[in-house]
C-alpha cells in the first residue's frame, strides 16, 4: 500500500448492500472462524488509510474531554464522540456514507457499541486494534510527516 493510497469502501459505496441484521444474527456470527480470520477490528494505520473513514470514540464524555485525540493532518478520518451509554440514542448521527472504526481505551466498549452497529445496519465497521495505546504509535513523527507530504 501506497503512503498516499486511500482505500475505497466497498458497502459503504454501494447502500443497497446495507441491510438491518436482528441482533441474535449478529452473536451467531461471531465464530472461531469470524475471530480468527480479524474480520471484526482494524488497525490504526488501515484506518488512516482509507478514503472516507470515522473514528467512533465510544469512550464516556468525562474520558474523552480528559484525553482527547484530534486527527488534524488526517482529514479523511472524522472523529466523533458517542459514549457507549448514549449509543442507541445517537445512531442518527453516525453517517453510514463512512468506514467506522470504534474507539475506546481497551476495546471493551468497542466490542459492544461494534456488535450493536451491525446489528442497525452499519456493515462497514470495525473495532480500531489496540484501543488508545495503538493511536499514539501509529501517529509518530514520521507517519504524521507521511500524511503531511501527501497533502502537498
Amino acid at each position: 500500500m501506497g503512503v498516499c493510497h486511500r482505500a475505497p469502501v466497498n458497502a459503504v459505496a454501494m447502500p443497497h448492500m446495507r441491510k438491518k441484521i436482528e441482533m441474535e444474527q449478529v452473536r451467531k456470527s461471531l465464530t472461531l472462524d469470524f475471530f480468527g480470520n480479524g474480520k471484526h477490528k482494524i488497525s490504526p494505520e488501515k484506518l488512516f488509510d482509507m478514503e472516507k473513514a470515522l473514528r467512533l470514540d465510544v469512550r464516556l464524555k468525562e474520558e474523552s474531554d480528559s484525553i482527547s485525540i484530534k486527527f488534524e493532518h488526517h482529514s479523511n478520518v472524522e472523529s466523533l464522540n458517542i459514549p457507549i451509554d448514549e449509543i442507541s440514542d445517537r445512531t442518527d448521527e453516525i453517517p453510514k456514507t463512512k468506514f467506522i472504526g470504534v474507539f475506546c481505551l481497551a476495546n471493551v466498549r468497542s466490542f459492544i457499541v461494534y456488535a450493536y452497529s451491525l446489528s442497525k445496519g452499519f456493515l462497514e465497521v470495525r473495532i480500531v486494534e489496540g484501543g488508545y495505546s495503538a493511536l499514539p504509535e501509529a501517529l509518530k513523527p514520521g507517519q504524521v510527516l507521511k500524511v503531511i507530504k501527501c497533502k502537498k
